[in-house]
């Protein structure tokens, strides 16, 4: 990515590191010079990422913390290895499930897109607070989609017993957008130094990026269906860039929205686009805030 700053000397951690969309990010980031921390769950293909990485970036510093957004107590021990890094410029909160093939559980008894895109990433910024307020400039930057336009939150049944695997998931993504941008209110009406905000990746598919050897197998498809896609959607490389500018670009800022600024926003360059109103209501986000904290038991502990 070549129109990034030069981040030499910064530190980024990106959850889900190994694979998609959180691998082209780090990849990205390595390149322009930056210390990438890969937080994920498995580190065999933790291992994959940082080897093809460095086969394109010579002796990047790119460290692994195991991290499983399914346990809380793996949540906890992720966030204290990454309190103690000496520097950190922002956490790309990047990892999720996007299908399940019916409903199924986290190892603390939550519905398993909830407790991985939702909870699970809420708990270890809670963790993370201390460090979040000692350390000025730090940017949170959180996962949405496209997906948030087609449903609304249903606060009554966040758990999903009424299971449909895209609405679940849609609604995982508007819950995970609510959150991101109630915290950010809330740390600056706390007086702290620190930004939090969403990027989406568009319509990104493995079908139209580079090749990497990293585990699983990123798909190819057929020549004629990468001609069709072309059409409408973009390589995961570039669907990475929206998430990546929001972690560097010197004017992004807590509360911004970023993703493609094609048409519909389903491919394209980095920019600013807008979220759908009801992402931002204040009293949808209240009653959310204080669902994750007595779901997750880690209040944020905000000044």
């Amino acid at each position: 990515m070549s129109d990034l700053p030069d981040l030499d000397g910064r530190c980024y951690v990106v959850t889900g590191g190994s694979g998609g969309l959180g691998y082209w990010a780090s990849e990205q980031l390595a390149q322009a010079g930056a210390t990438v921390v890969i937080a994920t769950r498995d580190l065999g293909r933790a291992d994959a990422a940082v080897r093809s990485i460095r086969s394109r970036v010579p002796d990047a510093p790119v460290d692994v913390v195991r991290l499983d957004l399914a346990d809380l107590s793996s949540v906890a021990d992720a966030a204290e290895e990454i309190a103690a890094l000496p520097r950190i410029d922002a956490v790309i909160a990047n990892a999720g499930v996007l299908s399940t093939g019916g409903r199924s559980t986290t190892a603390d008894g939550f519905e398993m897109m909830l407790g991985t895109n939702v909870l699970g990433h809420a708990a270890l910024i809670a963790h993370l607070m201390p460090t979040i307020a000692t350390r000025p400039g730090i940017r949170l930057v959180h996962l949405g989609s496209i997906s948030h336009e087609f449903t609304r939150l249903d606060l009554d049944d966040l758990q999903s017993t009424d299971f449909r695997e895209f609405r679940t998931y849609s609604r995982s993504k508007l819950a995970v957008m609510t959150y991101a941008f109630e915290l950010d209110r809330r740390m600056r009406l706390a007086g702290l130094d620190a930004h939090s905000l969403v990027a989406h990746p568009g319509y990104a598919v493995d079908e139209l990026a580079p090749r990497r050897d990293i585990e699983p197998t990123p798909k190819t498809g057929t020549a004629l269906s990468r001609l069709g896609l072309r059409l409408i959607a973009q390589g995961k490389d570039a669907g990475a860039r929206p998430i990546v500018a929001a972690a560097t670009h010197p004017e992004a800022h807590g509360g911004q929205y970023w993703g493609p600024d094609g048409w519909r926003q389903l491919r394209g360059a980095p920019a600013v686009v807008a979220a759908k109103p009801y992402a931002r209501d204040p009293e949808v986000a209240g009653r959310l805030w204080t669902e994750i904290e007595r779901l997750t038991g880690v209040p944020h502990h905000l000044p």
